[in-house]
């Protein structure tokens, strides 16, 4: 379970997501009873719908007087939507046009904006999507130590290549970003030294990377392809950063499965996430059961929400 610097996530709220808000939006959040804005998962803006947050993976809808209800709430308007959107782009559409084409935007701080709305194809590709009608704006929190002993129980006796499985909103991408800021500096507990390690961050959502910066620790000796398909960045990183380890995020296909185990044949150490809940429900993703086949992966972790985020149920020693 995830323990979270309010104070830190209140200063982070401050810079990175009220500026990017209209002001009716802002001060409705702003007034939820005793700061509780801290615990906000997700902020969702819908056009001509009641503005909702998420907390603890269950939504409430919020009224103008910071009041979270489980019916109505302050409308949010197409032009304060817009306004938004060009805030959040900082009114240069075109500087996040690769980023729009994938249907999100990473704004200052790391924070990840889902966007919705008609998409513009061009010779059976996504060229833009426009006439924007809903923004899901996905908190960036870290928590520095949630891993430590996760990593101490499995890594006493070195890195080994590890899938950590759970259900959305259960902590999987945290957890992975704490072990690679650990890895890389090292973990005096168990003398392990520091390693070389780099990330594959395809949805810019492990090191949070705004302007091609990091803006969560990910560790010293750290290096991240921030907005690359995973099946490509895993080998330019093994022939350009020569890792030791290389982590990367929601695996599941063959092409994936391939990819991790070329770099495997290098030598490198993989560490990946997926969605899941249980061994069956994995198995029935290609690229996984192909990695399991081929003894590429020797530890699974499983998480859940049973007691907060990051609850681990159980670790599972595959080799």
């Amino acid at each position: 379970m995830f323990t979270y610097d309010k104070e830190k996530i209140k200063e982070t709220f401050k810079k990175d997501i009220f500026p990017v808000l209209t002001e009716r939006i802002r001060n409705a959040i702003n007034k939820i009873n005793n700061n509780g804005y801290v615990e906000i998962e997700e902020i969702r803006l819908r056009t001509n719908k009641p503005l909702m947050v998420y907390k603890n993976n269950e939504g409430y809808f919020v009224d103008e007087f910071g009041n979270l209800r489980k019916d109505n709430g302050l409308i949010v308007y197409q032009e304060e939507i817009s306004k938004i959107y060009l805030l959040m782009c900082d009114y240069s559409l075109y500087s996040m046009e690769e980023d729009i084409k994938q249907g999100f935007l990473t704004i200052k701080g790391g924070h990840r904006v889902g966007i919705v709305g008609k998409v513009v194809s061009e010779a059976g590709k996504i060229k833009t999507i426009k006439n924007i009608s809903s923004l899901n704006i996905r908190i960036a929190k870290e928590v520095k130590g949630c891993a430590l002993e996760l990593v101490k129980n499995i890594y006493f006796d070195g890195v080994k290549h590890t899938l950590i499985v759970s259900p959305p909103g259960c902590g999987k991408t945290t957890i992975l970003r704490d072990i690679v800021r650990l890895l890389s500096n090292g973990v005096d507990q168990i003398n392990l030294k520091g390693k070389k390690v780099a990330v594959v961050d395809e949805r810019s959502e492990i090191a949070c990377c705004y302007m091609g910066i990091p803006q969560k620790d990910v560790g010293i000796r750290t290096d991240v392809l921030d907005s690359c398909p995973k099946a490509d960045g895993l080998m330019m990183l093994v022939r350009s950063m020569s890792p030791d380890v290389i982590a990367v995020d929601e695996i599941g296909g063959i092409k994936d499965a391939d990819a991790i185990m070329d770099a495997i044949n290098t030598g490198v150490k993989i560490i990946s996430t997926a969605h899941g809940r249980d061994f069956d429900e994995i198995l029935k993703r290609s690229g996984i059961r192909k990695l399991l086949e081929n003894n590429c992966i020797d530890i699974i972790v499983f998480l859940s929400n049973r007691h907060g985020p990051g609850t681990v149920e159980n670790i599972m020693r595959i080799n």
